[in-house]
C-alpha cells in the first residue's frame, strides 16, 4: 500500500545534521559536526539522586498526566530565573515544552500563514527553519555580519506585515556570534517601532566562557519578545524539557497548540530537572561547562592556526559551541564533506543554515564532544585536504 501523502508531508526533508550523525557514528570518525553537549558535562549522580527523591516521595503526580502549562514549581522557578529589577515575568507566561524545539513549532503552527513574512539572521539555526518551514513562510533573509543582523538594511516593506523576525542573540548556532549591546537596542528600537514580534531564542546565553552575560531582548522590550529557554545545553538533553515566555495573548493560543501536540511535557522529566536545580545547583554546575568549552575552543582555533591554508577565515567565539568557517571561494562545503568523511572527519557544511542564496564556501565546527587530541588530529587532517582543494581551485 502507497499512502497518499499531504503535499506538508512531501515537502518535509531529512536534518543535514541528523543524516551525517549516522556516518559519524563510526568510533574512527573525528566528528565536529553534531551540536550536542558534551556527556562529560552531565550530571549523572545529581539526575540519579533527584530521580529517587522524586520516586520516593511524590511517585503518583510524577507518573501521571500534568496540566499542559507544565509543573508549576518550575515555571515559577523559570519566572524567577528571568526576572529582572525592570521586568518580572509572570510564572502564567511560562510554557514548559518538550525541549525548545517543540517550541518553534508550536510558533509556526501559531504564527505562520502559507506565504507570510518572517525575518530571520544570515545564516540562521537550521532546526527552526525546519520546523518553520511546515507552515511555509515566505522568508526574508536579513543581513547579518559578524555582530548580528544589519538592521538597518531592513525596508519598511520587509518590516511591513512581517510574523515576528527569529534571532539566536548569544553564541548563535551556527556562527558562534553575540549580539553586542549597541545592536541589541537598535533592534528593539525598531521592533517596538514597528510594532514586531521578536523570537528570541537562547540555548547558549548562560555559556559566556568569561561567565559575563549582555541583557537579553526579552527584559528590553518584554511585550515583543517571546523568548525561548532550553535545559539541555546546562543539564543534559535527554530529559527533553525546555520553555517558552510569550506575552498573556499569544500564550493561550500556544497552550492550546500543545494540548493538540502531546498533551504536556513529561510530568516527571520536569521533576526531574526542578529537583535538580532548585537548590541553585546550576549556578555551580555552569561554570564547568563553560571551562570545559572555553579550552576545547581554544584547542580548536589553535589548531586552525597552525593547520588551516591561507584563504580560509574563521571567527573567535565568546562562548557558546561553534565555529564558523569560510573557505576559499568557489570551494562547495558539501563536496568537500564528502573527501573529509573518507578521511575519518564530519563537519555540517553551512548552505542549509541560509533561508535564500546559501553561501555553499561555508561551514560548521563544533568541538565540546571532541577530546583535544582528536581536535587537534582532526583539524589537521581537515586543513590539509582544505589545502590540497585549494590547489585545486587554483588550476
Amino acid at each position: 500500500m502507497n499512502p497518499t501523502l499531504s503535499q506538508r508531508a512531501q515537502k518535509l526533508t531529512s536534518s543535514v545534521i541528523r543524516e551525517i550523525l549516522k556516518i559519524t557514528e563510526r568510533p574512527e570518525v573525528i566528528s565536529f559536526a553534531g551540536g550536542l553537549p558534551s556527556p562529560d558535562t552531565f550530571p549523572v549522580e545529581r539526575v540519579l539522586a533527584a530521580t529517587q527523591t522524586i520516586l520516593t516521595t511524590a511517585p503518583t503526580p510524577a507518573l501521571q498526566y500534568g496540566p499542559t502549562e507544565g509543573y508549576l514549581q518550575l515555571r515559577e522557578w523559570i519566572a524567577a530565573r528571568h526576572s529582572t529589577g525592570s521586568v518580572r515575568i509572570d510564572p502564567a507566561d511560562v510554557l514548559v515544552t518538550t525541549g525548545s524545539q517543540q517550541a518553534l513549532d508550536l510558533l509556526g503552527k501559531t504564527l505562520i500563514d502559507s506565504g507570510s513574512r518572517v525575518l530571520v539572521e544570515t545564516p540562521t539555526y537550521l532546526g527552526a527553519l525546519q520546523a518553520f518551514s511546515l507552515s511555509e513562510p515566505t522568508y526574508v533573509s536579513v543581513p547579518s555580519d559578524e555582530h548580528g543582523p544589519q538592521l538597518e538594511m531592513l525596508t519598511k516593506e520587509d518590516l511591513s506585515g512581517a510574523r515576528f523576525m527569529y534571532c539566536l542573540p548569544n553564541f548563535q548556532n551556527p556562527t558562534g556570534r553575540r549580539i553586542p549591546l549597541a545592536r541589541r537596542e537598535q533592534l528593539a528600537k525598531v521592533a517596538v517601532e514597528a510594532g514586531l514580534l521578536v523570537v528570541e531564542d537562547d540555548p547558549y546565553g548562560a555559556l559566556s566562557y568569561s561567565g559575563d552575560a549582555l541583557p537579553t531582548l526579552k527584559s528590553m522590550m518584554p511585550e515583543n519578545v517571546v523568548y525561548l529557554g532550553s535545559f539541555s545545553k546546562v543539564l543534559t538533553p535527554g530529559l527533553r524539557v525546555g520553555y517558552l515566555i510569550a506575552p498573556q495573548a499569544l500564550h493561550r493560543k500556544l497552550v492550546q497548540a500543545k494540548q493538540a501536540a502531546d498533551l504536556h511535557t513529561p510530568s516527571f522529566t520536569q521533576r526531574i530537572v526542578y529537583e535538580c536545580v532548585k537548590d541553585g545547583f546550576l549556578d555551580t554546575h555552569i561554570p564547568t561547562i563553560r571551562e570545559l568549552y572555553r579550552q576545547r575552543c581554544q584547542v580548536m582555533l589553535e589548531a586552525m592556526q597552525e593547520h588551516f591554508p591561507k584563504g580560509v577565515s574563521w571567527n573567535r567565539p565568546e562562548g557558546g559551541m561553534f565555529i564558523w568557517v569560510n573557505l576559499p571561494t568557489g570551494m562547495d562545503s558539501v563536496e568537500l564533506l564528502q573527501k573529509a568523511i573518507a578521511e575519518n572527519v564530519a563537519f555540517v557544511p553551512g548552505a542549509p543554515f541560509f533561508a535564500n542564496e546559501p553561501q555553499r564556501n561555508t561551514l560548521r565546527l563544533s568541538f565540546v564532544t571532541v577530546p583535544p587530541e582528536r581536535i587537534q588530529r582532526g583539524i589537521a587532517a581537515l586543513g590539509a585536504l582544505i589545502e590540497r582543494e585549494s590547489v585545486g581551485l587554483k588550476v
